[in-house]
């Protein structure tokens, strides 16, 4: 089933359970995807869907990170609710291990030497990872790989 299809049949599954936190969050994620299909002036793929999707969770460990800075448990556990519900509909994670080998493998086919490549090798990474592992952690994986970090 798509993925918008998937986020409309839920939604409708929670406003009849009267799940408040659910109906929010849904209501959050449909609120957004209207929003970039008017940007767009047409119907979003499941990648684009997915990416909206990564900005929402994204937010949400953000917040969630200040949140327990200031002292505010009662925001952090809203939060964390609502990226437990954004998560549902994100691709698997790729493990740590499958992440590693495909760094190996980036570095290997772009014959990048030091952290000046960088470049090369996320160019190369981003596409085979698609929202399937966190672009910091990449990030950081790369600079070990490449004696950066």
């Amino acid at each position: 089933m798509p993925l918008k299809e998937r986020i409309e049949a839920e939604f409708m599954q929670a406003v009849r359970s009267k799940d408040a936190l659910k109906v929010s969050c849904l209501r959050m994620i449909k609120a957004a995807v209207k929003n970039k299909e008017i940007d767009k002036k047409g119907p979003l793929d499941e990648a684009q869907m997915t990416a909206i999707l990564q900005t929402m969770a994204k937010q949400r460990k953000e917040s969630i990170e200040q949140f327990e800075k200031g002292g505010r448990q009662d925001l952090v556990e809203k939060e964390k609710a609502e990226l437990s519900l954004i998560e549902n509909y994100l691709p698997q994670q790729m493990s740590e291990a499958e992440l590693v080998k495909l760094v190996e493998a980036a570095v290997a086919e772009t014959q990048a030497q030091g952290a000046k490549e960088l470049g090369k090798v996320m160019k190369i990474l981003v596409p085979k990872i698609a929202g399937r592992a966190d672009g910091k952690l990449v990030n950081e994986w790369v600079k070990k790989k490449l004696g950066g970090g």
